[in-house]
């Protein structure tokens, strides 16, 4: 090779060298920052937060004893992991991936790290790439630490409370559990029911770690596209927990056409190996009926100690005060109520004297309680007596409604039945007022008045004041 013929070449490659670098560089530029939002706990919170609520999850949920199913979406994750970028990497995260055998199409994951993935999912997908991109989505609002970044916008709580408000807002389902279980109303879903803006923040992050991790982007919309077409008529789960910014799949395709995928990630033998397994297996359960056959194994409530309810009850104070629950709705109540942990879900407003634990249960005899319960596609009088059927399961005594008066419960159409019972905690026959609605995603809003019989008529207006009052935020 003559001496000019050789530099030119030598110019020639030390220029596609520079012309890789400055495309690299502007690839690198191209993409979309997102810094982790304000946040009020420590990365060791998020690891304690999530360490308690997974363990709850594995108790209540059908994890997969599946060495194939696990170690293939362990494999998949632990891909992902090492793309996130040195910024968000945090030493206390420990990243764990389960599989859940229940049919719906969802995956979560939680403060720290713990990731569960439905076999819902993983059997809908068409590619390895489309599993990976929910994967990744989750995997994102762990490292930005979107969970805990919500919860202090709404407020400041214990982090033994957050705990299993986390693990409800999860699994929402089994009613005894919502009635029952004892942590501080819309917690949960301020914690795992993310904004749009956060929803966005994750698909775009997702999106990056997935190419740093050799995979396609444009499956994770692939795969949003397959969740928004096999959900239902109720809609499914993953897309009320996770609210469609607007033009998601565009905004994922513009992002992925800035991203340049780190060594490519074929179709993968192992994707259609796991989906051939899984179609050899029994059919999985809902949600709903692995959460009630788990209350049924464990005992349902926990209850906690506290005073049997008696003596005098003050009458109900003329003023009234204003609460604001997460991100679901505000009421007015009498001002000497006070505000009571009930369930994952739910909220109590009693006046002293009124409320406490009989046989093992947490009760109340004036006041009214406000929930929300997983609704799987049902019409709301279908949930609505699912709920009833729930509530004389722990009630023997409790009547059967004689039927449903159409009401309006906030700014929604709802429903009103009336109850009779004996009360565990008096012994004395009590009425029961119970209001229900849908929230946005399809969930059961419910309202449960109680007051003794003798005194119902009494109470009826401070009820009806109070169920006026109600504006729902679930917007």
């Amino acid at each position: 090779m003559h001496y000019h013929d050789f530099m030119m070449c030598t110019s020639l490659r030390q220029f596609h060298v520079a012309a890789v670098v400055l495309a690299a560089t502007a690839l690198v530029s191209a993409q979309t920052r997102i810094p982790p939002p304000p946040n009020h706990y420590t990365p060791a919170q998020d690891v304690e937060l999530g360490r308690k609520a997974a363990a709850d999850a594995r108790q209540q949920l059908p994890i997969m004893r599946d060495d194939a199913v696990s170690s293939y979406i362990d494999d998949i994750g632990k891909r992902l992991v090492a793309a996130i970028p040195q910024d968000l990497r945090h030493s206390e995260f420990q990243y764990t991936f389960e599989p859940v055998n229940v049919r719906e199409i969802n995956a979560f994951a939680l403060p720290g790290g713990p990731m569960f993935v439905n076999r819902g999912m993983i059997e809908a997908a068409h590619s390895e790439g489309e599993v990976a991109g929910v994967m990744a989505h989750e995997l994102s609002h762990v490292a930005l630490r979107h969970g805990t970044a919500q919860a202090s916008k709404a407020t400041k709580y214990e982090v033994g409370q957050v705990a299993g408000a986390v693990l409800g807002a999860i699994i929402g389902g089994g009613w005894g559990q919502v009635i029952s279980q004892g942590t501080q109303f819309g917690l949960g879903t301020a914690f795992l029911r993310f904004s749009r803006e956060y929803e966005k923040q994750a698909d775009i992050e997702g999106a990056q770690i997935m190419a740093r991790a050799g995979y396609d982007p444009r499956d994770m919309a692939n795969m949003f596209r397959t969740i928004e077409k096999q959900g239902g008529s109720g809609g499914p789960q993953w897309l009320s927990d996770h609210p469609n910014p607007g033009n998601r799949v565009e905004y994922i395709t513009q992002e992925a056409q800035a991203l340049r995928v780190t060594n490519p990630i074929g179709d993968s033998r192992a994707f259609q190996q796991i989906q051939g397994h899984l179609r050899q297996l029994p059919k999985a359960p809902t949600t709903e009926e692995a959460t009630k056959t788990a209350g049924r194994r464990t005992g349902g409530s926990t209850g906690t100690a506290g005073r049997v309810p008696g003596g005098r009850i003050e009458p109900p104070a003329s003023s009234y005060r204003t609460y604001e629950e997460g991100n679901t709705f505000r009421v007015s109540v009498p001002a000497n109520w006070r505000e009571l942990e009930g369930g994952t879900s739910s909220v109590t407003f009693a006046p002293e004297g009124a409320y406490g634990e009989a046989n093992g249960q947490n009760v109340f005899t004036h006041g009214v309680e406000f929930g929300v319960g997983r609704n799987e596609t049902h019409d709301l009088q279908t949930a609505t007596q699912e709920l009833l059927a729930s509530l004389a399961q722990g009630n023997p005594n409790l009547s059967r409604p004689s039927g449903f008066d159409r009401v309006n419960l906030g700014d929604r159409r709802g429903l009103r039945t009336t109850l009779s019972n004996r009360s565990d905690a008096t012994g004395g026959a009590e009425t029961i007022q119970v209001m229900t609605t849908q929230l946005r995603d399809g969930n059961l809003f419910y309202a449960i008045a109680v007051a003794p019989r003798d005194d119902f008529s009494s109470y009826r207006s401070v009820f009806d004041r109070i169920a006026s009052s109600l504006q729902f935020t679930d917007h």
